[in-house]
C-alpha cells in the first residue's frame, strides 16, 4: 500500500487530523520564504503530541548545514527533504538521517543526474519558476515510470488530489505520494475533509 506524507503542517490541529485519517508522515517547511513556514520552536511542540510511528520530516532549501542539524536535533526530525539546488556532497553531510533530494520535473527528467544524488529517497515535484513547492500543479507521470527499478523509494508530489491520485499512483507507481496544497482551505490551513478523502482514497480505502 502506497503511504501518505501530508506536508506543510504549521499547526496542531492539522497534525492530529492528519494522523487520526491515516498519514504515514508529516512535513514541516523550514523555508522562511513559504507561505507555510513554521518555526521549530513550534514544531517542536507539535511533534511531542504526535504518535513516534508518524515520520517527521523537515523541509529545507539551500539551508546551512549547522542550521540544519539544530533543527532536526530540536523536533526529533526523522528525515530531512531538500528541495533546493543541493549538491549530492552537501546531501552527503547528513549520514544520521534518512535524506529526500527534490527534483524538480519539467517537461523532461535527466535520470544521470537524479543518479548522481545517493539519498535514502527522490522527490519528485513539479517545475514552476516562482515557486519551490506547493504548487498545484502536476507534471507528466509517465516521466518517472523507468524509476521503478530503482531501490530507493520515490516519493510523487505535484498537484495531487483526490480525484486523481489513483491514476497518478498506477501510472508512477510509487512508494509514497506526498500532497500540500490541494487539501488547503489557505495556504498553511488545512481542510480535514479533503485531508481525510485524499488518505482514504491513496490508500485504496
Amino acid at each position: 500500500m502506497v503511504k501518505v506524507k501530508i506536508c506543510g503542517i504549521t499547526n496542531l490541529e492539522d497534525a492530529l487530523v492528519s494522523v487520526r485519517a491515516g498519514c504515514d508522515a508529516l512535513g514541516f517547511a523550514f523555508f522562511r520564504k513559504s507561505p507555510r513556514y513554521v518555526s521549530p520552536k513550534k514544531v517542536s511542540s507539535i511533534v511531542k503530541q504526535i504518535p513516534p510511528r508518524i515520520i517527521k520530516i523537515g523541509v529545507f532549501v539551500n539551508a546551512r548545514e549547522e542550521a540544519v542539524k539544530r533543527i532536526a536535533r530540536m523536533c526529533g526530525l526523522d528525515m530531512l527533504q531538500f528541495h533546493g539546488t543541493e549538491t549530492p556532497e552537501y546531501c552527503s553531510k547528513f549520514a544520521k538521517y534518512k535524506v529526500i533530494k527534490v527534483f524538480r520535473v519539467k517537461d523532461k527528467l535527466d535520470l544521470r543526474e537524479v543518479l548522481r544524488y545517493k539519498p535514502f529517497a527522490y522527490l519528485f515535484d513539479t517545475f514552476v519558476k516562482s515557486r519551490m513547492g506547493g504548487t498545484g500543479k502536476n507534471f507528466d507521470w509517465k516521466l518517472i515510470r523507468h524509476l521503478r527499478g530503482v531501490k530507493n523509494p520515490v516519493f510523487l508530489s505535484g498537484g495531487l488530489t483526490a480525484g486523481n491520485v489513483k491514476k497518478a499512483i498506477s501510472i508512477a507507481k510509487p512508494r509514497w505520494v506526498d500532497v500540500c496544497s490541494s487539501i488547503e482551505l489557505i495556504p498553511g490551513k488545512k481542510d480535514h475533509v479533503l485531508v481525510r478523502q485524499f488518505i482514504e482514497t491513496a490508500k485504496g480505502r
